[in-house]
């Protein structure tokens, strides 16, 4: 790791091929499990280059601030930091949003959710020219923000707990020009909600509490802890919501929610005792049980 960071550094020249190979070898040396992508990752975005611009300009020379900025992000990389963290920013359904310290970094398997709710979404909007969707800790906004991306005849409220996520999810919805058809208020869970939703979605914490100890250092170190720890059992949120969100469903609206891998049993049995029927799941990449519908009995 000395050796490659010292090369960079001392090098009068450095092409975009020399940032590439020199990056792989920095992140290889720390014990980077995803070197290689990492690295391509860190270099293409700080010097705003492609695949196609390696693999046609490998010479273009690369400034010498430029450098210094790939040389800091792979310093941050190799400490454990999350290549994304890094950069500040990540894509989440096609949409490019803004990460803060209160904000989970929004995930491929959280997609399945999105894609689960999207129909439903669709469906309440054909009928009624509209749906009225609440997002319970919304974090980047990535749920409510994709949702309305593909559906402009919907609107929501999103909630989250910390300040932090909030302004991040406002900003991300400025950006993406979405501003005007989502409201975001803080809230711990319901407490602070009012109205009445065709559609709830959720991605709570889930994680036991005595797990969070044994997750990858990207996560435990750099995802914020209560957005991660779900109680003991990993299945308080879910209690929560499946207790209280009855009050602010419309009679024919649903409940969706991201669950843990294993988690999909508990967590139907939750939703069962409180009123609700299992009425669909969709799995991620991986094959598991990753997001799941409920609806009144």
């Amino acid at each position: 790791m000395v050796r490659a960071a010292g090369r960079l550094a001392g090098m009068s020249v450095t092409t975009l091929s020399d940032l590439h190979r020199i990056a792989r070898a920095r992140l290889a040396d720390a014990g980077i499990a995803d070197a290689a992508l990492d690295a391509r990752v860190l270099v293409e975005e700080l010097t705003a280059t492609t695949r196609t611009d390696a693999l046609a300009r490998p010479e273009t020379p690369i400034d010498a601030s430029i450098v210094e900025a790939v040389q800091a992000a792979l310093s941050r990389r190799a400490a454990g930091e999350p290549v994304h963290r890094i950069l500040g920013a990540r894509e989440f359904y096609g949409l490019r949003l803004a990460l803060s310290p209160d904000t989970l970094e929004p995930r491929p398997d959280t997609e399945a959710l999105v894609e689960l709710a999207l129909p439903f979404a669709r469906g309440i909007c054909d009928e009624r020219a509209a749906c009225r969707i609440l997002d319970l800790g919304t974090g980047t906004g990535a749920i409510a923000l994709a949702l309305l991306s593909a559906e402009p005849r919907a609107s929501a409220i999103a909630t989250d707990i910390a300040p932090g996520a909030l302004e991040t999810a406002k900003a991300n919805a400025e950006a993406l020009g979405l501003a005007g058809r989502i409201a975001f208020v803080r809230s711990d869970w319901f407490a602070a909600v009012e109205g009445i939703f065709d559609l709830i979605v959720s991605n709570p914490p889930y994680i036991p509490s005595a797990e969070i100890g044994t997750l990858s250092r990207e996560v435990r170190g750099f995802d914020p802890l209560r957005a991660l720890d779900g109680g003991a059992d990993g299945l308080d949120p879910y209690r929560i919501i499946a207790r209280d969100g009855a009050a602010h469903l419309a009679p024919d609206g649903a409940v969706m929610v991201e669950i843990g891998a294993g988690q999909e049993n508990e967590v139907a049995g939750i939703f069962l005792r409180q009123g609700f029927r299992h009425a669909d799941t969709r799995r991620d990449l991986g094959g598991h049980a990753r997001a799941l519908c409920f609806v009144r009995q």
